[in-house]
């Protein structure tokens, strides 16, 4: 008998929740064959199976939030090689005569077939169990053979008979009914009626955003600077580009960009050490993106980004956004950024106060762009496309004069992409 118990999957991993068991007690597993899902501060995580055998006990229940090193449930490995389910176990134990007749109520060992391994992100697999669907029975649709949400669904639709149409012409049937409950509802209801609410976990990545956010304002001394940037140039070679065939998207740009202002403006690719007395200057430039998922803001993290192409820059971050919305990001990924920038005018912000990612110096937001008439320097009235940016720092570590420079310059690499261009010669 052996234990399975919650290790660290992560560097600075204390607790995890239960989400959801992969097997039942009675089930054999194989070596490897993953066991439980665990939602960590950062990812939902698939623990696998130490050894071959039965699943004898199941310790933990789901929704369970437990510390590392807590048993979440027990293997029988004396006979692994055997298949059997808890129920055979109980009837082994049972003395029966060579000469007697079997008793009807004996039951036969039936043995479980081999684990197939499922291809799926725990998102789509949360999908399949709410609907009570065997993820093995849908048949993937996408080369790798990896189960897709659109799969799962697909699945659904074929199992109940409906077509897209059907469906959301039922459920525009229960709409109208539940307007018309409502409505009669109300009608007999004339007096003020308590207040309701109801309640959301408060855990996972969401506590640990509310740690991290916590930690980075109380400890650092904020000053968020603002400016606008002039996009116009910068949209007129993406379209050149585009029309060669190469899509670069606009957050490649401004990648690059920073890159080349924080090379020139090392104080802003800095970690304070307070108890060393001393500034850390940061060689390596790995920009954290701030990526907005379901389960709350996830930091992918581009390394290196001063010795990549835009285009690699626009493959690799296109990657680790998908990455980090199905919630398959490695751990690896969200580690030792030295600068972190908020892409959000896709969105529709005009401005902000972001809270720097701890233990970094500064963080820097882009916000939606829009067309603007601006008086050029022949004070003629022309329209540009004019995009507002949030910068907030450590006024520790640098000044606010030293972080005007910083977006001024960032502003001449974006204003003037082909500068992005001379600089990489």
């Amino acid at each position: 008998m052996i234990e399975v118990k919650l290790h660290d999957i992560g560097e600075g991993m204390t607790e995890g929740e239960v989400v959801h068991y992969l097997i039942k007690e009675g089930d054999y597993v194989t070596t490897d064959q993953p066991l439980v899902e665990v939602q960590t501060d950062k990812m939902v995580a698939e623990l696998p199976s130490p050894h071959a055998g039965v699943v004898k006990q199941i310790v933990i229940e789901t929704g369970t939030i437990v510390d590392v090193g807590t048993t979440l449930l027990y293997i029988e490995t004396e006979k692994a090689e055997q298949p059997v389910s808890s129920s055979d176990v109980k009837t082994k134990q049972k003395t029966v005569s060579p000469t007697s007749s079997p008793s009807p109520n004996t039951i036969k060992p039936i043995p479980i077939g081999a684990y197939k391994r499922i291809l799926a992100t725990p998102y789509t697999r949360k999908i399949a169990r709410d609907h009570d669907i065997d993820i093995e029975q849908v048949t993937p649709t996408d080369p790798s053979g990896r189960v897709t949400e659109e799969d799962v669904y697909r699945f659904i639709h074929a199992k109940d008979n409906l077509t897209p149409q059907k469906q959301e012409q039922s459920v525009h049937t229960i709409e109208t009914t539940s307007q018309i409950k409502t409505s009669q509802e109300k009608t007999k209801h004339t007096q003020m009626q308590p207040t309701q609410s109801e309640t959301i976990p408060f855990r996972g990545i969401r506590k640990q955003i509310a740690k991290n956010m916590t930690k980075s304002l109380f400890t650092i001394p904020h000053v968020t600077h603002f400016d606008e940037i002039d996009m116009t140039e910068l949209f007129i070679l993406r379209e050149q580009l585009k029309k060669d065939g190469v899509g670069v998207s606009v957050s490649a740009f401004l990648i690059k960009a920073l890159v080349f202002a924080l090379k020139d403006f090392p104080i802003f690719n800095a970690e304070l050490d307070e108890e060393k007395h001393q500034i850390l200057l940061k060689r390596n430039y790995h920009i954290g993106l701030a990526t907005d998922t379901e389960k709350g803001l996830v930091v992918p993290v581009l390394h290196d980004a001063d010795k990549k192409s835009i285009t690699v820059i626009h493959d690799e971050g296109k990657q680790l956004t998908a990455q980090a919305k199905e919630g398959t990001l490695p751990y690896e990924q969200m580690q030792n950024s030295t600068f972190t920038m908020s892409n959000v005018g896709p969105l529709g912000s005009t401005a902000a106060t972001p809270i720097i990612h701890y233990p970094e110096t500064a963080l820097i937001a882009f916000h939606k762009t829009k067309k603007m008439p601006v008086v050029n320097e022949h004070d003629e009235i022309v329209i540009r496309q004019m995009m507002t940016l949030s910068m907030s720092f450590d006024h520790r570590v640098a000044d606010g004069a030293t972080a005007i420079a910083f977006t001024n310059r960032l502003a001449q690499f974006i204003e003037h992409p082909y500068k992005l261009m001379l600089e990489m010669v």
